[in-house]
This record gives C-alpha cells, structure tokens and sequence, in this order.
C-alpha cells in the first residue's frame, strides 16, 4: 500500500469537493438551464447520451436525462474545470461519435445501450490517459450531479432543502 498515494488521493477528492460552486448541491433543472456553454450542438446530444447510458431511466422515470445531468454537466464544465480538462472531453467525446461509427456503423446515439456501454467500458480499459480520464470523469460527474439533484435528494433520501424543524418546546420526565 503507497500511503501518500492514499493521502494525494484522499486530499484530491476532498479539495474538489470544497471546490464546488453552491449551486451544485442540491440543484434543480431551472438552476442549470439556458446556461451557454462552448460544447457544439452535437457534442451536447452526445454528453446526453453518454449520460443515459451513465444512469438510463428506470421504472418510475427517474434518470439521469430526466434530472437534468447532461445540463448541469455542461455548467459545471465550464465554470469548474479548467480549459485543458474541457477541451479532452470535447476531444474524447468527438473519439466515441467516431469510435461507435467505425465499430457499429451508426452514431453513439443511435446505438443500444449495450454497444453505448461496451463503447464507454472501452475508454475505461483503455491504455490512453486522456481516454481514461474523460470516462473516470463523465462517470463520477453524473453520478454526483444525479445524487445531488433536488429531485432525487428530496425523492430517495429525504433530504429538507430548507433547514429541518426546530421544536423548542419538549416535555423533560423527571425522574
């Protein structure tokens, strides 16, 4: 075990987590909607489809697209990551268009879940450090842009946006 590969580890995480702007917990899709971003109109309907295939719909109709991630993706982006980190996903997200064309002959969107998933799975087991990177961060993204969602906290976790009650006034048994 590397310890200060654990500590550097560790120390990321919870700076990155201190870095977050207020709006990225506990969001809604009014918060993040009609905010100009730099990705063009393709790459935007491929980060959707990257996406749900991420966190597809479930029964009750609940999924990633439905919250709004794609959107609050593009926001947090832009305002968060810097323009180097930006520019791969741009980059990587223009490889897996090309990717699912050369191997499935149609766009990633048109693609099955299954081959968007293969797809996605392959940037993951890929040897390229851009390519790994893009999907360790699409995939960590969206499941933090879901769990943090008003919609899902206040469904699946109970969460109080507003503060929670304050009852002053308790009965105390003595004994």
């Amino acid at each position: 075990m590397d310890r200060r590969d654990s500590l550097r580890k560790i120390l990321w995480a919870s700076g990155t987590v201190l870095t977050l702007p207020a709006w990225a917990h506990g969001w809604q899709i009014d918060d993040v909607a009609g905010f100009s971003n730099s990705f063009s109109t393709s790459q935007s309907d491929l980060l959707s489809s990257v996406v749900d295939t991420i966190i597809p719909s479930s029964t009750d109709g609940v999924g990633g697209l439905s919250v709004g991630v794609d959107e609050f993706l593009k926001k947090l982006l832009e305002q968060c990551y810097e323009k180097e980190v930006n520019e791969n996903v741009k980059l990587q997200l223009d490889k897996l268009e090309d990717k699912a064309k050369g191997i499935y002959g149609r766009s990633f969107e048109a693609c099955l879940p299954v081959e968007r998933a293969s797809l996605l799975l392959a940037f993951e087991a890929s040897e390229d450090e851009a390519e790994n990177s893009f999907f360790n961060l699409m995939k960590r993204e969206t499941i933090r842009g879901f769990r943090t969602s008003r919609q899902v906290m206040t469904r699946y976790h109970k969460y109080r946006v507003a503060p929670g009650f304050y009852d002053g006034c308790k009965n105390v048994e003595v004994q």
